[in-house]
């Protein structure tokens, strides 16, 4: 009984090591746009590009991503080698950030940022439905321990690309870094490239196949099943709804990543570094908010959360506008953190209970792509109206979209698998 006792005890330590070293991975694959969204400005200046323009190298990314987002889905269903496709998803998002440093011509940015969004679509489709299947009873925590991850890179990148682009003082010691954008942009991808082959080594025989020590219930299922299985995912009325509502809430993330360090630059003339501040404390407070939503959304339910969090994310952004130019416009940006990134793992973790078993890499995958396309047509949007109306004009359209985000909650049918 004790020998049996030790067994289950060392599978779930074992199980909940892999919840950490997949969550670093998911650090590391934001850090790269995380630090990308500093640069930018910087990038914009040195090659003379518009708010459009700008705006259009990051939908190149997300057109990419809408593109082969399902493909991916469905391959990640159909392959048991999890670790491995994982370790491949992370090194082939950083290498393109490596070619970005090297490149003067606006179209080979929008030709990197593509490659960039390929490789992102098979991240979450596979790390997500795993961590799900291994503890299907506490499916929001663990989903938002993930998200917590994407939440520290997303804030700790930009403060060292800011700080290495200046200086910073230690012990009343002033160490002046002065890299260019180039020089950041190509170290920032050395500990992804670390990462991946850490995932690999540690992951890389990792199967969900339902058999074995430490293994998952979730199958993987011949590519066949996975196709008519996904038919069936595009009938799913609160599948869709959801991918909707994420889609215009999609709109909302991707243009405030863009745009807040934009308007910082460009109109209250921050600093690199303390823009990568402000952009840290922004996903700082949704590191916060993410492991309380998700950890709720296992015993209130998912629409609840999910309605509040979007309904306080529109209040805030109106605010923003209202404060436009002042250091409380700040403060709303880390306020907004807090609600904004509350919602990510709560809306997968619904996904997952509306899918069935064997068929999460496809709809997470069908969600990041009806999210892509949602981010490529917000961010376009956002950049036209930047150019024409001025930048802080660009967070009403960001409110607006993050309202009918909300609406869309309230349609969606309560009789699904787990708690709606």
């Amino acid at each position: 009984m004790t020998a049996v006792a030790t067994a289950s005890e060392t599978i779930e330590k074992r199980s909940f090591l892999e919840v950490w070293v997949i969550t670093i991975g998911h650090a590391l694959t934001h850090w790269y746009p995380a630090t990308f969204y500093v640069l930018l400005p910087i990038i914009g200046h040195e090659l003379g590009l518009s708010y459009t323009q700008s705006a259009s190298i990051v939908t190149a990314q997300a057109l990419a991503s809408a593109v082969s987002n399902i493909p991916g889905g469905i391959l990640v269903d159909s392959i048991g080698r999890k670790g491995l496709l994982m370790a491949t998803s992370l090194a082939w998002i950083g290498i393109p950030y490596m070619l970005m440093a090297n490149t003067h011509a606006y179209w080979l940015l929008i030709c990197c940022a593509v490659l960039i969004g390929v490789g992102n679509t098979l991240w979450h489709p596979t790390a997500i439905p795993t961590l799900a299947a291994r503890f299907p009873e506490r499916k929001g925590l663990v989903v938002s321990i993930h998200g917590m991850g994407g939440n520290i890179g997303d804030a700790v990148a930009p403060f060292i690309a800011g700080t290495l682009l200046g200086s910073v003082a230690i012990g009343g010691m002033a160490i002046h870094f002065d890299l260019t954008w180039r020089q950041v942009m190509i170290y920032n991808v050395v500990p992804g490239i670390f990462m991946s082959a850490m995932i690999l080594w540690y992951l890389g025989r990792m199967q969900v196949t339902g058999k074995g020590k430490g293994k998952s219930s979730e199958k993987s299922l011949p590519i066949g099943d996975v196709l008519r299985g996904f038919a069936g995912l595009l009938q799913n009325k609160t599948l869709m709804l959801l991918s909707t509502s994420s889609a215009f809430r999609s709109m909302t993330q991707s243009a405030l990543l863009v745009f807040v360090p934009l308007y910082l630059a460009n109109e209250m003339h921050y600093s690199p570094r303390t823009t990568g501040f402000v952009m840290m404390s922004l996903q700082l407070c949704g590191f916060i908010a993410a492991p309380i939503a998700g950890a709720m959304s296992d015993k209130v339910g998912r629409r609840n959360i999910m309605a509040s969090a979007m309904a306080m994310t529109a209040i805030v952004l109106l605010m923003m506008v209202f404060a436009g130019g002042t250091p409380i416009f700040v403060l709303f940006v880390a306020l907004l953190g807090f609600f904004l990134f509350a919602v990510r793992a709560v809306l997968q973790a619904w996904t997952l209970d509306a899918t069935p078993k064997g068929m999460g890499g496809s709809a997470i995958g069908l969600l990041f792509a009806i999210q892509a396309v949602g981010q490529s047509i917000g961010l376009l949007i956002c950049g036209v109206i930047a150019d024409h109306y001025g930048l802080l004009s660009a967070f009403y359209f960001m409110a607006f979209t993050i309202v009918l985000a909300n609406l869309f909650v309230f349609v969606i049918p309560k009789d699904v698998v787990g708690k709606a």
